[in-house]
């Protein structure tokens, strides 16, 4: 952040460092505010008109018009995460309303549009110098039974037929035709200390 330094006309010495005082504590606040590290369930979401995945060749699964969603599984995620990200991506009004004309106005379910999940933990890395880091990510063998029981929730939620997912830590090439482009970028909504509670709590019991 760049600090301009203000003219002191008329405030007077006392004046003057008052006002740098309190210049410095905000900008003190900021800077602390930028060290607070988000720890929630991501995913990207993206309006397609198509969209694949291949595994070594071969077609794993493909949508026609719908949603293409990359998820990103942090280590300290719930099942909470989990039901918000579910609701959150199936209730998104990303698509127009053909009787209306309206756009922004149905979300997935109600055009009967399809689903790809497709995980990336990718999603949690961070650069350090040029070499990416991703030790917040869930670890692959508790992050894979928790992101099945994440598509598990969208099949109950929606039509089963209508989800469709990846292969869990596959090299997977994905194709997908953006509709607009639309992308959104959803965190769940859960707070450190509401998860710390969370955890806590399981321990106990």
């Amino acid at each position: 952040m760049r600090h301009l330094s203000l003219p002191c006309f008329t405030f007077g010495a006392t004046n003057c460092r008052s006002v740098n005082d309190r210049r410095i504590g905000l900008s003190a606040a900021s800077s602390s505010s930028k060290r607070v590290e988000i720890r929630a369930m991501r995913a990207v979401v993206q309006r397609v008109a198509s969209a694949s995945v291949e595994v070594e060749g071969r077609l794993v699964s493909e949508i026609g018009p719908g949603l293409l969603v990359l998820v990103g599984v942090h280590e300290s995620d719930t099942d909470s995460d989990a039901d918000y990200i579910c609701r959150k991506v199936l209730n998104m009004r990303l698509f127009t309303n053909e009787a209306t004309g309206r756009g922004w106005d149905q979300n997935v379910m109600q055009q009967n549009y399809g689903v790809l999940l497709v995980s990336q933990f990718t999603l949690y890395g961070v650069l350090k110098g040029n070499k990416p880091d991703f030790h917040v990510a869930m670890p692959p063998q508790k992050a894979k039974p928790f992101y099945d029981s994440l598509v598990d929730k969208f099949r109950k939620s929606y039509n089963p037929d209508a989800i469709k997912d990846g292969i869990f830590g596959a090299m997977m090439k994905v194709n997908l035709v953006n509709d607009g482009p639309v992308t959104m970028q959803l965190d769940s909504s859960q707070t450190q200390t509401t998860k710390a509670a969370n955890m806590k709590e399981a321990e106990q019991s």
